[in-house]
Protein backbone atom coordinates (compact mmCIF):
# COMPACT_ATOMS: atom_id res chain seq x y z
CA UNK A 1 0.00 0.00 0.00
CA UNK A 2 1.40 3.40 -0.85
CA UNK A 3 0.26 6.30 0.63
CA UNK A 4 0.60 10.14 -0.24
CA UNK A 5 1.05 12.86 2.49
CA UNK A 6 1.36 16.32 2.55
CA UNK A 7 3.89 18.22 4.80
CA UNK A 8 4.11 21.76 4.40
CA UNK A 9 3.54 21.84 0.29
CA UNK A 10 1.27 20.95 -1.96
CA UNK A 11 2.27 18.92 -5.26
CA UNK A 12 -0.38 19.24 -8.04
CA UNK A 13 -0.77 16.95 -10.37
CA UNK A 14 0.10 13.93 -8.70
CA UNK A 15 -1.08 10.77 -9.98
CA UNK A 16 -1.31 7.88 -6.49
CA UNK A 17 -2.42 5.01 -9.02
CA UNK A 18 0.78 5.47 -11.25
CA UNK A 19 3.39 5.62 -8.08
CA UNK A 20 1.41 2.20 -6.67
CA UNK A 21 1.48 0.60 -10.01
CA UNK A 22 5.15 1.46 -10.93
CA UNK A 23 6.80 1.37 -7.37
CA UNK A 24 5.12 -2.26 -6.92
CA UNK A 25 6.55 -3.42 -10.22
CA UNK A 26 10.01 -2.01 -8.95
CA UNK A 27 9.81 -4.63 -6.10
CA UNK A 28 8.38 -7.46 -7.75
CA UNK A 29 11.20 -6.88 -10.80
CA UNK A 30 13.62 -7.11 -7.85
CA UNK A 31 12.09 -10.13 -6.12
CA UNK A 32 10.27 -8.28 -3.38
CA UNK A 33 6.90 -7.65 -2.35
CA UNK A 34 5.62 -4.08 -1.56
CA UNK A 35 4.15 -3.67 1.96
CA UNK A 36 3.48 -0.25 3.25
CA UNK A 37 5.09 2.97 1.89
CA UNK A 38 4.70 6.84 3.00
CA UNK A 39 5.77 9.40 0.13
CA UNK A 40 5.79 12.52 1.97
CA UNK A 41 6.12 15.62 -0.03
CA UNK A 42 7.71 18.47 2.27
CA UNK A 43 9.40 22.16 1.85
CA UNK A 44 13.62 22.15 1.50
CA UNK A 45 13.66 23.51 5.25
CA UNK A 46 11.02 20.54 6.50
CA UNK A 47 13.79 18.03 5.32
CA UNK A 48 16.71 19.88 6.37
CA UNK A 49 15.31 19.81 10.06
CA UNK A 50 14.59 16.17 9.23
CA UNK A 51 18.06 15.95 7.94
CA UNK A 52 19.79 18.00 11.07
CA UNK A 53 17.71 15.88 13.85
CA UNK A 54 18.12 11.78 12.75
CA UNK A 55 21.26 12.19 10.69
CA UNK A 56 23.40 14.99 12.15
CA UNK A 57 23.89 16.30 8.53
CA UNK A 58 23.61 20.50 8.34
CA UNK A 59 22.74 20.09 4.26
CA UNK A 60 19.98 20.19 1.89
CA UNK A 61 19.10 16.79 0.08
CA UNK A 62 16.56 15.50 -2.25
CA UNK A 63 15.17 13.02 -0.17
CA UNK A 64 15.77 10.71 3.39
CA UNK A 65 14.75 7.30 3.39
CA UNK A 66 13.40 5.85 6.80
CA UNK A 67 13.79 2.16 6.03
CA UNK A 68 11.06 -0.13 7.97
CA UNK A 69 11.48 -3.27 5.85
CA UNK A 70 11.11 -6.50 7.03
CA UNK A 71 9.27 -9.36 5.21
CA UNK A 72 8.09 -7.03 2.86
CA UNK A 73 9.67 -3.74 1.46
CA UNK A 74 8.32 -0.98 3.64
CA UNK A 75 9.12 2.60 4.56
CA UNK A 76 8.49 6.75 4.74
CA UNK A 77 10.15 8.58 2.01
CA UNK A 78 10.50 12.60 2.71
CA UNK A 79 10.67 14.06 -0.59
CA UNK A 80 11.85 17.64 -0.59
CA UNK A 81 9.58 19.08 -3.44
CA UNK A 82 11.82 22.12 -3.65
CA UNK A 83 14.50 19.86 -4.09
CA UNK A 84 12.69 18.31 -6.98
CA UNK A 85 12.06 21.49 -8.92
CA UNK A 86 15.64 22.54 -8.81
CA UNK A 87 17.18 19.32 -9.42
CA UNK A 88 14.68 19.27 -12.97
CA UNK A 89 16.26 22.73 -13.74
CA UNK A 90 20.01 21.59 -13.04
CA UNK A 91 19.59 18.34 -14.98
CA UNK A 92 17.56 19.97 -17.88
CA UNK A 93 14.84 16.88 -16.99
CA UNK A 94 10.80 17.63 -16.36
CA UNK A 95 10.17 17.79 -12.73
CA UNK A 96 8.06 14.42 -13.51
CA UNK A 97 10.64 12.88 -14.24
CA UNK A 98 13.17 13.99 -11.47
CA UNK A 99 10.41 13.33 -9.48
CA UNK A 100 10.16 9.76 -10.63
CA UNK A 101 13.97 9.23 -9.97
CA UNK A 102 14.14 10.37 -6.55
CA UNK A 103 11.27 8.11 -5.75
CA UNK A 104 12.82 5.36 -7.20
CA UNK A 105 16.20 5.82 -5.85
CA UNK A 106 14.26 5.89 -2.11
CA UNK A 107 12.80 2.45 -3.32
CA UNK A 108 15.88 0.80 -4.55
CA UNK A 109 16.97 2.19 -0.39
CA UNK A 110 14.58 -0.06 0.71
CA UNK A 111 15.14 -2.64 -1.35
CA UNK A 112 18.83 -2.96 -0.12
CA UNK A 113 20.68 -0.77 -2.52
CA UNK A 114 23.25 1.94 -0.75
CA UNK A 115 25.02 4.82 -2.81
CA UNK A 116 27.93 5.10 -0.24
CA UNK A 117 30.57 4.15 -2.21
CA UNK A 118 31.17 4.52 -6.23
CA UNK A 119 30.63 1.60 -6.84
CA UNK A 120 27.36 1.32 -5.10
CA UNK A 121 26.57 4.74 -6.43
CA UNK A 122 27.17 3.48 -10.05
CA UNK A 123 24.58 0.47 -9.23
CA UNK A 124 22.39 2.67 -8.25
CA UNK A 125 22.47 5.38 -11.16
CA UNK A 126 22.18 2.32 -13.14
CA UNK A 127 19.11 0.65 -11.13
CA UNK A 128 17.21 4.37 -11.56
CA UNK A 129 18.05 4.85 -15.28
CA UNK A 130 16.44 1.03 -15.54
CA UNK A 131 13.25 1.49 -14.22
CA UNK A 132 13.03 5.20 -15.46
CA UNK A 133 12.98 3.81 -18.94
CA UNK A 134 10.21 1.59 -17.58
CA UNK A 135 8.17 4.70 -17.17
CA UNK A 136 9.49 6.46 -20.45
CA UNK A 137 7.63 3.64 -22.12
CA UNK A 138 4.68 3.14 -20.78
CA UNK A 139 4.28 6.80 -21.10
CA UNK A 140 5.32 7.36 -24.96
CA UNK A 141 3.40 4.05 -25.74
Amino acid sequence: MIEIHFEDIEVLDLNPEFFVSWLSSVCELEGQKLGSLNLIFCSDQHLLELNKKHLNHDYYTDIITFDYTDEVVSGDLFISYDRIKDNSKTNNVSVNNELNRVAVHGVLHLLGYGDKSKEESVKMTELEDKYLAIVSRETND
